[in-house]
């Protein structure tokens, strides 16, 4: 009917809904890579005010009914990160680095279908924003370093960027896990419903356990970043010294050589060994 709000709820047929999309998702990344297409997609959550009204995060838990566009939205992040898989394959990534790539890979699958399945998906939204606006500034940074290898501007401006996405990230997990989530009241299994997973998140000890996994994640990821970040400032110095004497030689190749003059006897100019500059003639025989 007309204005009545119809809202959608997970089941068997969004495995072909994502197959379907991975296609697509392989002909699009061909095109654009992954540049501009995960800052439009993750424009979804703004569209949804999660982001002006932080308590909607856990307000009517679970959320086990979704606008189409979050559907959607979920459904094409599943469908990008299992097209990568198969990606890695045509693109013949190097096998030192195939290890990096399903790790990365198999965070994103289970973060997304972690939030799809447990009715998280309001939070996952605003994860996702935040961690695909930390990727958007990297690889911003990337194209302006292949123009120009000198300007390394935006790679500050990232890690600034990084470091803050990572201390929201793990505030809006303590806010809503440790103390939203608890405030909601229980509910039982209602398979009727669509309520299969309420009642984990009113066990202190399930709540608890979670806290500490994404603090440990958090912790490592910022770890990484921090080697990373030491590793480029130590090859920026060396490479800005090597820079400096090599400055220097130059400047010191540049300055005119004196020659050994040897020295003087009875006004004529002796070599070292006593002998005349002077070339000698040789006579024929």
């Amino acid at each position: 009917a007309d204005g009545e709000l119809v809202q959608y709820h997970y089941g068997l047929k969004d495995l072909v809904t994502i197959l379907f999309y991975i296609f697509i998702a392989i002909i699009l990344h061909a095109v654009v890579q992954e540049y501009a297409l995960d800052v439009i997609l993750h424009l979804f959550s703004s569209q949804e005010g999660y982001v002006s009204n932080p308590r909607s995060l856990w307000e009517n838990y679970p959320h086990v009914y979704l606008p189409f566009q979050v559907k959607f939205f979920y459904l094409c992040q599943l469908a990008y990160w299992l097209h990568a898989l198969p990606e890695l394959y045509f693109q013949k990534v190097r096998k030192e680095e195939i290890p990096r790539q399903l790790r990365c890979i198999a965070l994103y699958l289970v973060h997304i279908a972690g939030a799809y399945l447990l009715n998280l998906t309001r939070l996952g939204l605003i994860l996702l924003l935040l961690q695909y606006l930390a990727e958007f500034f990297f690889h911003m940074a990337r194209l302006v370093y292949f123009t120009d290898e000198n300007n390394e501007k935006l790679f500050n401006v990232w890690a600034v960027v990084f470091v803050v996405t990572r201390l929201f990230t793990l505030t809006l997990y303590i806010l809503v896990i440790g103390f939203g989530l608890p405030r909601v009241e229980s509910q039982a299994i209602d398979p009727e419903r669509g309520n299969f997973f309420s009642f984990l998140f009113n066990n202190i000890l399930f709540r608890m356990s979670v806290l500490l996994l994404v603090c440990l994640f958090q912790a490592s990821v910022m770890w990484r970043f921090i080697h990373f970040q030491l590793r480029r400032w130590r090859e920026y110095w060396n490479e800005q010294s090597s820079r400096k004497r090599a400055a220097a030689g130059a400047k010191q190749q540049a300055k005119p050589l004196k020659r050994d003059s040897g020295y003087h006897e009875n006004g004529l100019v002796k070599a070292e060994n006593g002998t005349s500059p002077r070339t000698k003639k040789l006579k024929s025989p």
